[in-house]
């Protein structure tokens, strides 16, 4: 196929647990068996450790605190905790019913990404790997670095090959974030244009509006980058000089991003119901925010929200853990701009912060714990398998 990556074969990992996936990813040579009995790879201790808990809790308490108690007062609101109090319950409850949906969502869509081929990736699987990514965002690292760290861990331990999840990785983002991107010119470009409601400045509207097209433009392209193109930099990395050297630096990033690219084409041509995942991850979470609005008698324009909700998830591109104070700061930040009453902008979001945080991470600890459980059974089972063809 013109848009396929062929990767030589990892001898660092255990065959005998290999997949072979049919798709963009991998060159599809399912006659050929090749068994590598070299020592597996254990399971360790996985990307958390205690210290980095212990740390990152620490910072989320003390960032709590000042987010519920010294920002409120900065806004004009004595009592921080009275005022979330008087958030109707009802219309919380449903927030919080929604951001499980969104949860829910974001799990459909990798397994429709990242199970493809993999008998090892079952529900119970592809349950466990989005929760305990989601914890390990909220604990360990911005803009989620924690969660492809404990993401990477457990497919390798599945058995997939580095370049495949790689590429995955790749087509994964490249669907969350096209319809981020997408609903921004929408939102942005209706907003300045007075086709939808609720008017803005040009700053937070026409802006993001270009930036976010020029941005799908670019996505795009990656696309077109030729299959070949990864041999065709190699081999300009046999040069001497500065061309050598940037030929050896990106040789794998182009290729890599455009096989991703091609693959979640791919997966957008065949309708795959799982992509709908994606719409469910951000509509619902989107919706938390706005029925979080409702609970403190506030209805903001669907396109402003959209709007400020995508402009305040910036703020996760902070190194905080879990983006705590840069979402918040960047809603409230954007949704006053919009015109949005202060006071009740920020109990708000606080609400909404408090039930998109909590509400993931602590199941998705548990999902960590599960899915070390699950990667022992996986590993127990391969050194059985090794056993039995050493014994051949």
């Amino acid at each position: 196929m013109g848009g396929e990556l062929h990767p030589a074969r990892d001898r660092d990992e255990p065959t005998v647990a290999r997949e072979v996936p049919v798709d963009f990813d991998v060159e599809t040579d399912a006659g050929e068996v090749d068994v590598d009995t070299s020592e597996l790879p254990t399971l360790g201790t996985g990307p958390v450790t205690p210290r980095k808990v212990v740390v990152a809790a620490l910072f989320i308490i003390a960032a709590i605190v000042g987010l519920y108690f010294l920002v409120p007062k900065l806004a004009g609101l004595n009592q921080t905790w009275g005022q979330l109090k008087r958030g109707d319950p009802l219309w919380l409850a449903l927030a919080a019913g929604v951001e499980i949906l969104s949860v829910l969502g974001y799990a459909v869509l990798f397994r429709t990404v990242f199970a493809r081929g993999m008998t090892r990736l079952n529900w119970r699987a592809t349950i466990e790997i989005p929760l305990a990514g989601i914890a390990a965002i909220r604990l360990l690292a911005a803009a989620g670095a924690g969660g492809v760290a404990v993401t990477v861990w457990a497919l390798r331990r599945a058995g997939m090959s580095p370049r495949v999840i790689a590429c995955r990785m790749a087509a994964n983002y490249s669907i969350q974030y096209s319809l981020y991107l997408l609903a921004m010119v929408v939102a942005g470009f209706g907003l300045w244009s007075g086709a939808f409601p609720g008017g803005g400045p040009t700053a937070l509207t026409l802006v993001p509006a270009l930036l976010s097209a020029a941005a799908l433009v670019i996505g795009a392209a990656m696309g077109l980058v030729p299959g070949d193109f990864e041999r065709r930099l190699e081999h300009m990395s046999r040069r001497s000089g500065r061309i050598g050297r940037l030929a050896t630096r990106f040789a794998t990033l182009p290729a890599t991003l455009g096989a991703g690219v091609r693959t979640a084409l791919m997966l957008v041509r065949q309708r795959h119901w799982g992509l709908l995942g994606a719409v469910a991850y951000w509509g619902f979470d989107i919706a938390c925010l706005g029925l979080s609005f409702r609970a403190f008698g506030v209805a903001v324009p669907v396109a402003i929200l959209v709007m400020g909700y995508f402009l305040g998830t910036l703020g996760s591109l902070l190194p905080l853990p879990g983006g705590i104070g840069g979402v918040e700061g960047g809603m409230i930040g954007a949704f006053v701009a919009f015109g949005e009453p202060a006071g009740r902008t920020v109990v708000a979001v606080l609400a909404y912060r408090a039930i998109s945080f909590w509400l993931p991470t602590l199941p998705g600890v548990g999902g960590y714990v599960s899915l070390r459980s699950t990667v022992r059974g996986w590993r127990l089972a391969d050194e059985t398998i090794r056993e039995g063809l050493s014994e051949d």
